[in-house]
């Protein structure tokens, strides 16, 4: 490796289907990892399709390219299908998910010789063909981002049908994918066992946590309001329902509102089944708020929900939102086992409920007849993730991975 070579500065391209505007958890967490990872002195362009999710919120944009610079990160729009609706079908999502990648991987044919690294965050899985083809023909670096067991939670939420076509063909990409990338990084343990009991890794395992941003999410000086929140995606694998029936069955007593913040395919479904029980003066829907708003709202809360329905699919996860409250300084109750629960004992932030109206009901009103306890928590919580999950540890940790693969490749 020359001098020359080996001051030059490290330029890492990262591949990812959500980016801000889009209010999802991954969208800021691209953002969060980019900008870190620019001011710790590496040259990052994120590639990202035109602001899309959720699905039907954003307006068509048919410009082929579109690139700007935000703070510190250079960000490439390319074309891509755009659902029209909240909950599109099975054709207009798959163009959704590889539309996208492939004009990513015409783009990267001509200029994958600019890039140290690739980074491909995946779901959807196919975000990986650029990263796959970058790797094997080009002769690029590549960290294969992995933040949910994709193709098992779309079998369980009745999406892909198990033992079909399709499933079997997106497996065998997985396994290609995973067989051939230089670094494969999970967002929790779990995740990564169960990645490692399906398919054959020949690349080194990481722990890449989604984290929280602890200068943006910060307990807010704020009174508060007799408010339990969720702020997130309200997609198919929340069990808010049951959330919904538990605040209607405690305000004989409690006068709880339950604030439902963002958007989704199921937002719609939500709206209805509460005009249907006579909810609607206890279960609210601002929508889509501006990020800067979200740390006052969670702040003046009592209580954050993180409720995943009960699957075995999704007990690797650990919602970003669970971090979010935590930061924030609310205890947060959440359904489901594996990790959610994992971090509700470890942190002594949480409260794991069972996925039933009455076990919210019965935690929400363990926390709520105990406001020093809930203060206790909200303050274990906090420091909890300054200690293990701030975004710049973890941005640190990927720069130092970046760096090592660009060394070796010079």
């Amino acid at each position: 490796m020359t001098a020359e070579r080996g001051a030059r500065m490290k330029r890492v391209l990262i591949v990812s289907q959500h980016f801000p505007p889009e209010r999802s958890g991954n969208a800021s967490r691209i953002y969060d990892t980019a900008q870190h990872l620019a001011k710790l002195g590496l040259g990052v362009t994120v590639v990202a399709p035109h602001p899309t999710f959720p699905t039907g919120t954003f307006p068509r944009v048919w410009k082929p390219s579109e690139r700007t610079t935000v703070d510190g990160i250079e960000v490439l729009r390319l074309w891509g299908w755009q659902p029209n609706v909240r909950d599109p079908g099975f054709v207009s999502r798959m163009l959704y998910y590889l539309v996208f990648p492939l004009h990513v991987l015409l783009r990267l044919i001509f200029t994958a010789g600019r890039y140290d690294a690739v980074i491909t965050s995946t779901p959807p899985l196919f975000t990986g063909i650029p990263g796959y083809v970058a790797k094997r023909l080009l002769g690029r670096r590549w960290i294969l981002d992995i933040r949910d067991l994709w193709i098992d939670a779309s079998i369980s939420l009745g999406f892909v049908r198990e033992g079909s076509l399709y499933e079997r063909m997106s497996r065998r990409f997985e396994q290609m994918c995973l067989a051939h990338a230089d670094l494969v990084g999970v967002t929790t343990t779990e995740l990564g066992r169960r990645i490692a009991s399906q398919y054959r890794v020949a690349a080194p395992m990481e722990l890449m946590p989604n984290g929280v941003n602890t200068e943006f999410f910060y307990p807010v000086s704020a009174e508060k309001k007799r408010q339990i929140i969720y702020a997130g995606n309200v997609g198919h694998a929340q069990d808010l329902e049951k959330v919904a029936l538990a605040v209607k069955a405690m305000n004989g007593k409690y006068n709880l509102k339950f604030l439902i913040v963002g958007d989704g395919d199921i937002r719609g479904q939500l709206e209805q089944m509460v005009r249907t029980e006579d909810m609607t003066d206890w279960v609210l829907f601002p929508g889509v708020v501006p990020r800067e708003e979200i740390p006052k709202l969670l702040s003046e809360s009592l209580v954050g929900i993180a409720p995943l329905k009960k699957m075995a699919n999704l007990e690797y996860a650990a919602p970003t939102k669970a971090y979010e409250y935590m930061a924030c300084g609310i205890p947060f109750v959440g359904c489901g086992a594996g990790e959610i629960a994992h971090l509700a004992r470890d942190s002594g932030a949480g409260l794991i409920a069972d996925n039933t109206p009455e076990s919210i009901a019965l935690a929400l009103a363990t926390l709520i007849d105990d406001p020093a306890m809930m203060e206790s928590m909200g303050q274990k919580g906090r420091e909890y993730v300054q200690k293990k999950y701030d975004r710049r540890t973890v941005a640190r940790k990927l720069k130092q991975h970046i760096e090592r693969m660009a060394w070796t490749s010079a």
